[in-house]
């Protein structure tokens, strides 16, 4: 190996950075003009909670992996569970992956 085989890394991490934090910096300067209470946000919102959504009944309805074996009425009784508890707790996320997460492992080990 060359005494320059450090130079790849430098320029792949540099270009990375700059690929990434240059759209990080300006969202923080644009994101600071924004009105929270804008149309234009709340689209943005809406449109960013549909996706999440959009991928997560995708993870459920067509799951890839060990989760595969897991019947379609194990899938979504988990998610029904995990969100009921979600509203239980006060709207509180990691309370609906944890219980969802259970009732999933729960499920797969006792089917």
């Amino acid at each position: 190996m060359t005494e320059n085989w450090w130079w790849a890394f430098l320029v792949i991490a540099v270009a990375g950075w700059l690929a990434t934090d240059i759209w990080r910096w300006l969202g923080v300067v644009v994101g600071n003009r924004l009105d929270e209470d804008s149309e234009g946000l709340q689209w943005v919102r809406a449109v960013a909670t549909a996706l999440v959504m959009a991928v997560t009944a995708k993870l459920v309805v067509f799951p890839t992996g060990t989760i595969a074996d897991a019947p379609l009425w194990l899938r979504a009784g988990a998610v029904a569970i995990g969100f009921v508890a979600f509203l239980i707790a006060g709207q509180r996320v990691i309370v609906c992956v944890v219980v969802a997460l259970f009732c999933l492992v729960s499920g797969l080990l006792i089917v």
